[in-house]
């Protein structure tokens, strides 16, 4: 039995709202990797007292909607896009400038997505060549208020032009065609904010009433199925696996990763299902099962974007071909997730041919890949986990160029992953 770390994309969203709510709140099962403290530091360096207790509670007194003081330094977002996206949101319609820098892969990747829809609210923003990071953002106190469709989906933009809805006199409206993780509507709501969400032919309207005043709370984070997915997939795949994984949200516009998987075959069944700070969650016993290959539906791609390169791993073991598109979004993740995986997956045996969307991926039928190779991770945490993985159940070891990054999202990954079944890594890893 294993406990998920706390959901990534809440705890941004819960220390990010805090800091705008008036008062003290309280936040437990706070995830602790690189990606979340660079946002605590972020908001501690514009006003914000963020304090972690002793028991593991944070704690955060806010300055409230309008409150954000000039950072004195720039903003290092290490390598987090969500922490970068969301935050030049909340600078957007505050008056002070912010400086954001990254690490190597951050500042590889788009931020014109974001740019566009603030710099429309009246935000001055100046990138690099390309729109990447490094990037100041020079913000507009009173914004203007919008309403803007999202050309891709995007949870990151959707959040990020909501929190300069905040600060912003008038209606911000956000419409996305293609439904997106709603961690913000949800937590927004629970802060106070005045936001609905309304169902139409053009998709999801999502309208806040900014100028709003937040009320501190006390938030408990859900587990990440992000981070569940490793777990998920290596039970699947592994011969005689049994196990339970504790604390997952299965908030349904993140569990697409847990309908494929169950379309291949895969025995996952829900213990204890529950609420947890407003979210779904359940604990999933997972047993090995034969994978039978699928044609992944397109129209769940933006339900398990993070996780589908878990699922390309599962159809290298499947009985038959996978076809998993439109997912052209992993382009542009810590790294192009489709060209990176097609390497790695290859490198250790398995039949790839890449798309522009996505992968088709020849399955064993359950036996072992060869493995015995040493794969690039390119900085991305999320290929080092995926291919640690993989290598459960190849006959060789597998080396990881650098490990590293897997603690930017989950610090215990590979001691609980070795709790589980032996160190299928190289001395590399």
């Amino acid at each position: 039995m294993i406990t998920m770390p706390g959901d990534k994309s809440i705890s941004h969203r819960a220390l990010m709202f805090a800091s705008l709510a008036v008062g003290t709140s309280r936040i437990v099962g706070l995830l602790e990797g690189e990606d979340v403290l660079a946002t605590a530091a972020a908001l501690r360096a514009m006003g914000a007292t963020i304090v972690r207790s002793e028991d593991g509670a944070w704690t955060v007194d806010g300055v409230g909607v309008g409150g954000l003081l000039q950072p004195q330094q720039a903003l290092d977002m290490g390598n987090s896009g969500t922490s970068t996206r969301l935050l030049m949101g909340l600078v957007a319609s505050h008056p002070i400038t912010a400086t954001f820098i990254g690490d190597a892969s951050l500042s590889k990747r788009p931020m014109k997505r974001v740019i566009d829809p603030l710099a429309q609210m009246g935000a001055d923003i100046t990138a690099s060549p390309g729109g990447t990071l490094p990037l100041m953002v020079r913000g507009m106190c009173p914004a203007v208020p919008i309403s803007y469709t999202l050309p891709v989906a995007s949870a990151q933009v959707k959040s990020a032009v909501l929190l300069a809805g905040l600060n912003t006199p008038g209606v911000t409206r956000v419409i996305e065609p293609i439904a997106t993780r709603d961690h913000s509507e949800r937590m927004l709501a629970g802060f106070g904010a005045a936001i609905t969400v309304e169902r139409t032919n053009a998709g999801r309207v999502i309208s806040l009433h900014g100028e709003a005043e937040l009320r501190p709370q006390n938030i408990v984070v859900p587990g990440d199925p992000s981070s569940a997915a490793f777990f998920l997939v290596a039970a699947s795949v592994v011969p005689g696996s049994d196990i339970v994984v504790r604390n997952v949200g299965l908030n349904p516009t993140r569990t697409g990763l847990i309908t494929a998987l169950r379309m291949m075959g895969a025995d996952i069944t829900e213990l204890d299902p529950r609420v947890v700070g407003g979210e779904p969650v359940a604990d999933l016993r997972v047993r090995h099962a034969a994978l039978t290959a699928i044609d992944v539906p397109p129209d769940l791609a933006p339900s398990m974007i993070d996780e589908y390169p878990a699922l390309f791993v599962a159809a290298a073991f499947a009985t038959g071909r996978t076809i998993a598109r439109g997912a052209e979004e992993l382009r542009v993740k810590e790294s192009d997730r489709i060209a990176v995986m097609a390497a790695a997956l290859t490198a250790i045996g398995a039949q790839v041919a890449e798309f522009d969307d996505g992968l088709a991926i020849m399955g064993t039928g359950g036996h072992a890949l060869s493995g015995g190779a040493t794969i690039a991770t390119h900085l991305d945490h999320r290929i080092a986990m995926n291919l640690a993985v993989a290598a459960l159940h190849c006959r060789a070891p597998v080396t990881l160029d650098d490990a590293a990054p897997i603690a930017t999202s989950f610090p215990a990954f590979l001691e609980m992953l070795d709790g589980l079944a032996p160190n299928p890594l190289g001395d590399g890893a």
